[in-house]
């Protein structure tokens, strides 16, 4: 699948190249048999032959594309990032999903410029999806066809439907904090990963509240977001850029009522 992306950006077209090269590493593995590795000594972080496979295509391809550009990569290190460019990878972000065959997963290819997150697309290449933005805008491109993203409003947080990948991921001051937005919010919705973020961003939902996250589970979220609308900051609100604390809401007003909720002292 190769798409023209509605961008000003001179590097948005090169986000499907990076798609297709890591589609084609990662798909023969999926639902089929394949090892799943350990990256803790205590407690399970998986990793698989997906995963650092579809990572090194896309590091080959930006590196004989782009040779000046910088990588950050879950599976793989760091290469320059001292370059005015640096590509932000997950290759799966959701590898348990992956490894028990939930289409929930996505690949993660970000662009920070100058330090700041400036393209990014999260691809589905199971369902055949792709969610891409450049702060400015944000696009679609799909089973549904080609479709401009645009948040929803919801200033309520009465009003609104949040997500979170699992309340694990938040310590126990984190996780009264959330519990507090959570009972007042509508509607909440876990195991969502990457999807969390595109759903707001293409308005199905208004709020994701994570924590501990890394610079490669963001940084390409961060310009579908605000392309479509949205804000992504810290529960601070401070930049998102090298991960931590984040929420994301497709409404600015909402926004707002979070980061007030989740500054909370107990």
């Amino acid at each position: 699948m190769t798409e023209t992306a509605p961008s000003s950006n001179r590097f948005a077209p090169f986000l499907d190249e990076l798609a297709n090269a890591a589609a084609a590493a990662i798909m023969p593995h999926f639902r089929q048999g394949f090892a799943v590795d350990n990256k803790l000594e205590s407690g399970f972080d998986p990793v698989t032959i997906a995963d650092r496979n579809g990572e090194s295509a896309m590091r080959t391809l930006i590196n004989s594309t782009y040779p000046d550009h910088g990588i950050l990569g879950e599976e793989h290190g760091p290469e320059k990032l001292d370059a005015d460019h640096v590509w932000v990878l997950d290759p799966i972000d959701g590898t348990r999903a992956f490894i028990t065959g939930l289409p929930t997963w996505g690949t993660l290819i970000g662009l920070r410029s100058a330090g700041t997150p400036s393209l990014g697309m999260m691809v589905q290449p199971y369902i055949g999806e792709r969610y891409a933005g450049d702060c400015e805008q944000a696009w679609y491109n799909g089973p549904l066809g080609t479709r401009t993203l645009k948040a929803r409003t919801c200033s309520r947080l009465e009003d609104a439907a949040i997500f979170t990948t699992t309340p694990f991921l938040f310590n126990d001051t984190e996780r009264a904090a959330f519990d507090s937005v959570e009972a007042s919010a509508r509607l909440s919705r876990y195991g969502t990963d990457c999807y969390a973020y595109c759903m707001v961003a293409a308005g199905q939902g208004d709020a994701v509240i994570e924590s501990g996250l890394q610079a490669y589970d963001i940084v390409a979220l961060v310009p579908i977001i605000e392309g479509a609308g949205g804000v992504v900051t810290t529960w601070t609100g401070g930049s998102p850029a090298n991960g931590g604390q984040i929420v994301a809401s497709g409404d600015p007003r909402l926004h707002d009522r979070l980061l007030t909720e989740l500054s909370k002292p107990d």
